[in-house]
């Protein structure tokens, strides 16, 4: 029994179109899309705010303070040691920031949004407001069951 490599070719050529047939659908879905534009925007987010730090909020404290070595370049001495401290601390400033956009721009909006009047609950189509005392009351009810105010019944024909 010999191998046909035409014969091997197309039936892989057969199988791999419906892999990929199937890896497009999953690439077109919508959340798959929104987490890579998501990603990728983080990313830049991530990058700018890195070179932000880097390149404009360090030097400037390091000016504040009148050092003329660059704060990623600072070193402690200990023991023989070198601890490169300004690296550690332009990646906290830089973790700290993104933190702060991430929440002041999504967290805080999404929040808000959620807990919108949009979201709330639609009122009871069977309650109604008593005119004197605003309580909700039936729609039926001849009396307020709070203020015993008498009320006349909506949505119900007179006899």
């Amino acid at each position: 029994m010999s191998l046909d490599p035409l014969h091997l070719g197309r039936k892989v050529a057969k199988r791999g179109g419906r892999v990929a047939q199937g890896f497009a659908q999953f690439l077109l879905r919508g959340k798959t899309a929104d987490l890579a534009v998501g990603v990728v925007i983080g990313a830049a987010i991530g990058g700018l705010v890195t070179s932000f730090v880097g390149q404009v909020l360090t030097p400037l404290v390091g000016a504040l303070f009148g050092s003329t070595t660059p704060f990623a370049n600072r070193v402690l001495h200990l023991r023989g040691e070198d601890i490169h401290y300004g690296d550690f601390l332009n990646s906290l400033i830089s973790f700290m920031l993104v933190c702060a956009v991430v929440y002041f721009a999504i967290i805080v909006p999404m929040n808000k949004a959620t807990t919108n009047a949009y979201f709330a609950a639609p009122p009871d189509p069977a309650m109604r407001k008593c005119p004197e005392c605003q309580s909700d009351i039936p729609k039926t009810a001849r009396r307020c069951m709070f203020c015993t105010q008498p009320v006349e019944p909506e949505g119900v024909v007179p006899p």
